[in-house]
């Protein structure tokens, strides 16, 4: 029932009978060397947006000033404690007051820059089942050896999309637009009790909103899409403390999300895929044993057949790889590197099961 009712309210408002407005937000914490980037792309959109907001949320530098200078809205936060998802859920409170249900709001990061096809794709994407679209992203030039294994995973990621005939599993935080309508029907569904997280759009209570917001708005009965044309280009991690403190928190609040909605018909393939992922752990942690074991027993021995499967291994890699740049091909039929990174992500994975297992509280950290 409560699927059938969100659908009717907003099915009336869509269908092309008005051109919906369309408000970005950019929630910022000490953005002032990116914040001018992500207002120059908006500006190139060939749909430009009717209203562009910088949040600027306890910024200590001048993020707030060089969003005024772009001739852009600034609101600050006022006393938020709950950081991205508190800021915002402060400006939507002001954002929507005036807008009506087939209206649309864009929430971007600060350090993000969009294509200039985002808007316009998003737009023709917005079909009366979907309440959200979401971005493509893939990683910015540099970052030596880890930023480039970032780009892979990035270009990876993106085909999966393409693969799954553009259906977004998760609603990325570097860029979603929203309809009105869903974000006006998810603080409703908190304030009654159907979901969790507080009673305002964003939830309070998870380390990963753009992931929990997800599937609120696949529970009250929404599609979620990321067409080709919402690419956008984002920061890598230039440093392993600070890609291991971002990759815990999407793990863990990941993980959190799924325990905190339970088993139900959106969460199922989710916790199929974290149980392949236990799996794939598992299957390469006794493949490393195996090698090991077969070294210390002496030479080992080439049989043609594993090494036929190995270079199917090899092709995958680096033809998955093609769009990341010849570079990232080059390392990518290396496997080693990879192959590090590979176990870099179980440690993720390993280490957010034993902290859930053992209650401990997993703090945010800037990245």
């Amino acid at each position: 029932m409560r699927r059938s009712l969100c659908r009717a309210r907003a099915r009336p408002l869509t269908g092309g009978r008005a051109v919906p407005r369309i408000v970005v937000l950019i929630p910022a914490h000490n953005e002032a060397d990116r914040i001018g980037a992500a207002i120059t792309a908006l500006r190139a959109q060939s749909r430009q947006p009717d209203r562009i907001t910088v949040v600027a949320d306890n910024c200590s530098d001048a993020t707030a000033d060089i969003g005024r200078q772009a001739g852009v809205e600034v609101v600050e936060s006022s006393g938020n404690r709950h950081k991205k998802a508190g800021a915002l859920n402060q400006a939507l409170d002001q954002a929507l007051d005036g807008l009506a249900d087939h209206d649309l709001v864009l929430v971007q990061d600060a350090d993000t820059t969009l294509v200039p096809t985002f808007i316009e794709s998003a737009l023709d994407a917005m079909a009366d089942e979907v309440g959200a679209v979401g971005a493509i992203f893939y990683g910015e030039p540099g970052g030596g050896l880890l930023g480039l294994l970032q780009r892979i995973e990035f270009q990876r990621y993106a085909r999966e999309i393409a693969r799954r005939a553009y259906r977004a599993d998760v609603l990325t935080g570097t860029a979603t637009v929203f309809r009105v309508a869903t974000l006006r029907q998810i603080r409703q569904a908190r304030l009654d009790g159907l979901i969790g997280g507080g009673t305002s759009y964003y939830s309070l209570a998870s380390l990963t909103e753009d992931d929990e917001i997800t599937k609120a708005v696949r529970t009250i009965g929404y599609r979620t899409v990321s067409p080709a044309g919402c690419r956008v280009v984002t920061e890598v991690m230039t440093t392993v403390p600070k890609l291991w403190h971002q990759r815990m928190r999407w793990q863990r609040g990941a993980l959190e999300n799924l325990r905190d909605y339970g088993l139900t018909r959106v969460t199922a393939p989710y916790i199929v895929r974290q149980a392949a992922m236990g799996a794939s752990v598992l299957a390469l942690g006794l493949y490393l044993v195996f090698t090991v074991w077969m070294l210390a027993r002496g030479r080992p021995e080439f049989k043609p057949f594993w090494l036929a499967v190995g270079l199917v291994f090899v092709a995958e890699k680096v033809v998955t790889a093609h769009g990341a740049g010849w570079k990232s091909q080059l390392l990518a039929g290396t496997l080693a590197v990879e192959l590090a990174y590979d176990m870099f992500q179980h440690a993720v994975y390993l280490r957010s099961l034993w902290d859930m297992a053992r209650r401990r509280e997993e703090r945010w950290c800037a990245t």
